[in-house]
């Protein structure tokens, strides 16, 4: 089969033609660069209604001198182009030209997901079965994991793309778009200096970051401080979500995609974490990291195959198009993948952040956070030492306010190590039911009201023992651990992450979720009755978080 795909969601007019027989895909990309600042709409929209004719017609003479079967036969066998997300005036260029080009051919039509042909093209690559994929671009950051016939969003950015916010930055230095390479140019020169690290659960926030190193570059900052500054908070905030993913799904697979993707720094992050772990790291060439329409057609040509095509009457492009609105038809059944299970006698469990030593017969569990090598020695110190002392604080905090939680024995903060009481026999991982999950929004809900966040409430971080859990009864109990990404606050934007995180751990590990969340809010609604917790602000910010993610 072959397909000629259209990307066109921002700055690239791409067009390229790939061929299933040989897996060859020949690119041709005119590239929009503003002359001052961002990405402005209009004037990318007018570069793409220029452009899209001319990569497209260069790529059709291509198939055409290639082709092979009658003359009478159309040079390609469908149409594919990125459908969304993206900007609309944009889109709906490169979607009128697709629908024109498969009309005149007379091919099927094939609407791409610009962010899930990031993570195809990935995973078609590296011949990975289950990947986890972080995707980096300039409008976006999330991380991506399949289940359930769908990429489900395990974590994402709260304000802005990493490249958007990288962008805003050199804005505001007055240097040119794109600014990313430029801030890896000069972070070669330079020393490291302390900014914000805003890790949420699974998701992350650049908005103070970006501030916070304007701040320090107008206050006398070497640019070349702040710029490796950057790259070592951004790129670390980036590689600890895509670690956590891994540990919440129990996957050893990771592909990279996006245009931050080039960044040699972040791809030298994600390879040391994944080694550490035992897992496996792939990056994709650099012409299939950027935007382009190589990735489109690669997507292009499975979904055709899978008979996943459109009607013109139902084309229409669609710029908040997320990833986990797409139903995955081209492929067949779920990834087998590593499963929580029940082990007796002491044994190791390696987390996201820590390695933890579980030694039921004593009675005790040892959680020492490693140093992590893809982290700056003094970023990753600063952060190892934050969180012991608090999780240990918010850990006892928590059980004061009622909340099942392990007694802590010990605490070396210079050491970074944590010694509690052994609860449970298994994470909620290995048994996500929906009495278990109320019982863990009852316990979010006491905690809100005592005026503490979890900051990480997954299914790793929740621990079950054994027995009858219908009877809430001590030896079928629910235990909250982990406190690590804790915090005292009376924001109820706050506790809402909290409810976020779990619904998105819930969708990444449970099959199914949907049924699963409302239930936890239920649970969360009638624990917090008769509390001061403001039920309503929790419940509307938690509609605005959920709503305010940069495709949805």
């Amino acid at each position: 089969m072959r397909v000629l795909g259209i990307e066109g969601t921002a700055w690239a007019a791409s067009a390229a033609l790939h061929d299933t027989a040989t897996d060859e895909t020949v690119i041709e990309t005119d590239a929009y660069v503003p002359e001052s600042g961002g990405i402005h709409p209009r004037e990318a929209a007018e570069h793409m209604r220029a452009a899209i004719p001319e990569v497209v017609a260069t790529v059709l003479d291509e198939a055409r001198a290639t082709h092979d079967g009658p003359a009478d036969e159309p040079p390609i066998d469908a149409v594919a182009f990125s459908r969304g997300p993206g900007l609309g005036p944009c889109l709906r260029i490169v979607g009128s030209a697709a629908r024109a080009l498969a009309g005149t051919l007379d091919v099927p039509l094939v609407g791409v997901n610009h962010m899930v042909a990031h993570l195809e093209i990935g995973r078609h690559a590296s011949g990975f079965e289950a990947p986890v994929c972080l995707n980096a671009s300039g409008a976006n950051a999330h991380v991506l994991g399949y289940r359930n016939g769908r990429y489900r969003v395990l974590g994402e950015t709260l304000d802005t793309g990493v490249g958007n916010a990288i962008d805003k930055f050199t804005r505001h230095l007055g240097w040119s778009h794109p600014g990313g390479p430029k801030v890896e140019k000069r972070a070669r020169d330079g020393a490291y200096t302390d900014l914000p690290y805003v890790v949420k659960g699974m998701d992350f926030s650049f908005s103070g970051i970006m501030s916070a190193a304007k701040e320090a570059v107008d206050d006398g900052e070497p640019v070349e401080n702040v710029c490796f500054a950057l790259q070592e908070h951004v790129f670390a905030m980036l590689t600890e979500v895509a670690e956590r993913a891994l540990s919440l799904t129990g996957r050893d697979e990771l592909v990279l995609g996006g245009g931050v993707g080039q960044n040699d720094r972040l791809r030298e992050m994600l390879a040391s974490m994944c080694e550490a772990r035992g897992a496996e790291f792939f990056a994709p060439e650099p012409r299939f990291l950027r935007d382009n329409a190589g990735m489109i057609a690669v997507l292009g040509a499975k979904m055709a195959a899978a008979g996943d095509t459109l009607d013109i009457a139902d084309s229409a492009v669609d710029p908040d198009f997320r990833p986990d609105q797409v139903e995955v038809t081209w492929r067949d059944g779920e990834p087998s993948v590593a499963r929580a299970v029940d082990i007796t006698g002491e044994h190791e469990v390696q987390g996201a952040e820590a390695v933890v030593t579980l030694q039921p017969e004593a009675g005790r569990v040892v959680k020492r956070r490693l140093p992590k090598a893809y982290r700056h020695p003094d970023l990753d110190e600063r952060l190892r030492a934050t969180r012991t002392r608090s999780e240990a604080r918010l850990t006892h905090d928590a059980r004061r306010a009622g909340v099942p939680t392990p007694l802590v024995l010990d605490v070396d903060p210079a050491e970074a190590t944590l010694t509690f009481e052994y609860v449970g026999t298994r994470d909620l991982r290995a048994d996500v039911t929906e009495p278990r999950v109320r019982d863990v929004a009852g316990h979010l809900a006491r905690c809100h009201a005592a005026g503490l966040v979890h900051g990480d409430p997954t299914t790793r971080n929740v621990r079950v023992a054994e027995g009858g859990n219908d009877t809430g009864d001590a030896d079928g109990r629910t235990y909250l651990v982990d406190f690590g990404l804790g915090y005292y606050t009376d924001d109820p934007e706050d506790f809402a992450m909290d409810l976020h995180v779990l619904g998105q751990a819930l969708d990444g590990t449970a099959d199914d979720a949907g049924a699963l969340r409302e239930a936890a809010l239920d649970a969360y609604r009638a624990t917090a009755d008769g509390s001061d917790l403001d039920v309503g602000a929790v419940s509307g910010q938690l509609g605005a978080i959920e709503g305010r993610g940069r495709y949805q």
